[in-house]
């Protein structure tokens, strides 16, 4: 819809912010795993990029877990909004549609706290590369969200977020 003064409109809500996200700040992203795994190998263990692999996708499914079940305490019309992606620079399980930037708060902050505490629990069963493979995804799946939300600070939480593979908008009625 098209607003008469030039503004962006999604229905009733207008454009506040558009958060742009560059080809290098992908490339940075992306490099930090194999920055990483190098770094393991020698400091850590030889066998740190195996154990990155095994980490990758148990913490996915942590945090899958996690979000999903804040957004059912949250009300189920949340949980339709939300989906399981694999597709850069969002990976995991994040909105689909517009969402409030106060629900993507609070279900990233218990994401980190809890994914944090359950890989800090997990460290004394685990073998230590392990253990430090799943901290580092923990923390390296949630970069791209932390990223939106720090950009977003001093923004009302009453705003709109929809998050695309080239950039964020945040909307306000």
């Amino acid at each position: 819809m098209a607003d008469p003064h030039g503004q962006a409109t999604f229905y009733h809500y207008r454009l506040i912010k558009k958060i742009q996200i560059s080809k290098s700040l992908l490339i940075l992203y992306l490099s930090l795993p194999v920055l990483a795994a190098a770094a393991g190998m020698f400091t850590v263990s030889p066998y740190i990029p195996l154990y990155m692999l095994i980490a990758f996708p148990l913490m996915l499914w942590i945090q899958y877990v996690i979000g999903h079940t804040v957004l059912i305490l949250l009300g189920a019309g949340y949980r339709k909004r939300w989906r399981f992606r694999l597709k850069l620079p969002w990976l995991g399980y994040i909105p689909d549609q517009h969402v409030s930037l106060r629900v993507f708060t609070l279900v990233q902050f218990y994401t980190c706290w809890v994914g944090i505490v359950l890989s800090a629990i997990m460290a004394f069963w685990l073998p230590m590369p392990l253990a430090i493979a799943l901290a580092f995804w923990h923390l390296w799946l949630l970069l791209p969200r932390g990223y939106t939300m720090l950009r977003l600070t001093g923004q009302r939480k009453e705003g709109m977020l929809k998050m695309n593979e080239q950039d964020i908008s945040y909307y306000m009625q």
